[in-house]
């Protein structure tokens, strides 16, 4: 009965100890993209949460600082809020290739718009549309072991629909180099 008694504890023993040693891996994500920020001048903040080692689902906020006199490259999006699934083509854990679905609200406005009133003046007029867009992107993840996520992507996605036909664009794009931290 002793010997017993000694088995059963050296075994649970044994399993405990076996089941410290697994590494859980972390599973958030919080990233900003840098790309928007110094070429678009807009502020675009991203967390995902890593489902398994392939496939992962996360958000996107999106606002454009930029206003209508900056020089620069000009982004038509004024706010988007952009939902994504991601799968990944790798070994490792949520890193590597990686393609993405996402759906895209979003608003734009229309600065050089001109109207003519009832006394033949011009005057400008600034329209907002709101969109969804559905698309696809491509891209790479690289996660240091301290956590640290780099990532770039790319694709583009078609607005379904608008409230204002006129004055909106049929495509958007999705474009990132994010840096973030896994935790």
């Amino acid at each position: 009965m002793k010997k017993y008694i000694i088995l059963i504890l050296l075994f649970i023993s044994i399993s405990s100890f076996a089941q410290e040693s697994i590494k859980k891996e972390k599973s958030h994500e919080l990233k900003l993209n840098a790309f928007n920020i110094i070429l678009f001048k807009s502020i675009d903040v991203s967390y995902e949460y890593l489902i398994n080692n392939e496939s992962s689902v996360g958000i996107s906020f999106l606002v454009n600082l930029n206003d209508d006199n900056s020089d620069g490259p000009d982004y038509n999006e004024t706010l988007a809020i952009t939902p994504y699934y991601r799968h990944f083509f790798s070994s490792k854990y949520a890193w590597g290739f990686f393609i993405e679905g996402f759906g895209m609200f979003n608003t734009q406005e229309v600065y050089n718009y001109y109207s003519m009133d009832t006394n033949g003046d011009y005057n400008e007029v600034n329209e907002k549309t709101t969109n969804f867009a559905l698309g696809l992107s491509l891209g790479s993840k690289f996660v240091s072991q301290q956590g640290f996520a780099f990532e770039f992507f790319g694709g583009v996605g078609r607005n379904l629909f608008t409230n204002n036909s006129d004055n909106n664009t049929e495509l958007v794009p999705r474009l990132g180099i994010s840096f973030g931290y896994r935790f």
